[in-house]
């Protein structure tokens, strides 16, 4: 049975039309990569995974539940977010920060008990940033601030996390080491990820690390293109949906093992017809 089920899902703000008939499952330990151009719908579609939209049409399931039927408090256990931007307003202590994400737990009128607290430390350890427990969230860079938003994601201890743009905005180190927790995350814990992402490269690098991957192509309000990244990222591919020339590189840095990567190349530019 499948961890997160969508079928059928259709979304429009009042007469404009986001997306339609999209269908795509996941499974435990698993990764979904949404890819496609600016504006075709992946952030919203995100937002009705949450349960933060409500689809015009079709249903999402997790762990064969309808999110529809589930209370905020209830999806919270069993799916977490990794926003692209959060603003930081008031000094909070990371520690502080981390210690939201287990506010599905805490009783209304009731304090963060000693065991939550214990969870924070736990996650802070995890991926490697307890230094920073003490430090005021609003002196820490872009790289340092995300990973304190992942560290409350996980601190919720659900089964699905879902991403958005995880890495926008970051160095090329800190991509690398939010790819890496990543990784760990998935292959240690089991969790599954749903996430969009504007680096088709990053769906390679996961299949490159042995996780059972799958990519979706979004575009023209449809999932156009599904399946592991070696057979949807294809220079035909990006040529037709991008306008884009693009070259896939294999590397092999031990026996028997193989890296793939996608170039890009140039601009394509579309032909237009001369009048006469």
């Amino acid at each position: 049975m499948p961890l997160i089920k969508i079928e059928k899902a259709s979304f429009s703000y009042g007469q404009q039309q986001i997306f339609a008939d999209l269908n795509f499952v996941l499974g435990t330990g698993e990764i979904f990569c949404l890819f496609g151009p600016n504006g075709c719908g992946k952030t919203t579609l995100l937002e009705n995974i949450l349960g933060l939209l409500k689809l015009n049409q079709g249903s999402i399931f997790i762990n064969n539940l309808n999110i529809a039927n589930l209370k905020p408090a209830q999806l919270a256990k069993k799916m977490a977010y990794l926003p692209q931007f959060h603003n930081k307003t008031f000094p909070y202590k990371v520690k502080e920060i981390v210690l939201m994400g287990r506010a599905a737990y805490t009783p209304f009128f009731s304090a963060p008990s000693k065991e939550d607290k214990k969870k924070v430390d736990h996650v802070l350890k995890l991926i490697g940033i307890y230094h920073l427990r003490e430090r005021p969230y609003l002196n820490l860079s872009g790289g340092e601030s995300r990973l304190v938003m992942l560290a409350r994601a996980l601190v919720q201890e659900a089964q699905v996390i879902v991403m958005d743009e995880p890495t926008s905005h970051l160095d090329f180190r800190h991509e690398l080491e939010i790819l890496e927790i990543i990784v760990k995350l998935i292959k240690e814990k089991g969790l599954s990820i749903i996430m969009s992402t504007h680096f088709p490269n990053q769906a390679f690098y996961f299949e490159n690390k042995g996780i059972k991957t799958t990519l979706g192509i979004m575009n023209n309000k449809k999932l156009l293109f599904q399946g592991s990244p070696e057979k949807v990222l294809t220079e035909k591919n990006m040529e037709e949906i991008f306008k884009i020339k693009t070259k896939i590189l294999s590397y092999s840095e031990a026996e028997n093992e193989k890296l793939k990567y996608l170039i890009p190349l140039k601009i394509i530019q579309e032909q237009k017809d001369e009048k006469k």
